[in-house]
């Protein structure tokens, strides 16, 4: 899905490491989301199942729901 996506790893571990927001969804899976400069600032979400060792990505998407508010946060 990366590749088809156009999403880089190196991306996904900015969104992963140094996330700009994250939030537990209503399914219990954990929400990351990043700005990413490089494509126009759109942001990156990415969902992870946390609840099992390793850590699993669910899916990852540049978000068009999401956007950056005054603080930084994106929601």
């Amino acid at each position: 899905m990366m590749e088809e996506r156009e999403i880089s790893e190196g991306w996904l571990r900015k969104a992963l490491d140094e996330p700009d927001d994250i939030w537990e969804g209503k399914d219990g899976n954990m929400h990351y989301s990043k700005v990413v400069p490089e494509r126009e600032n759109r942001v990156l979400h990415v969902v992870v199942n946390s609840n099992v060792v390793p850590r699993r990505v669910v899916t990852l998407f540049f978000d068009r729901r999401l956007r950056k508010d005054n603080e930084g946060k994106t929601r």
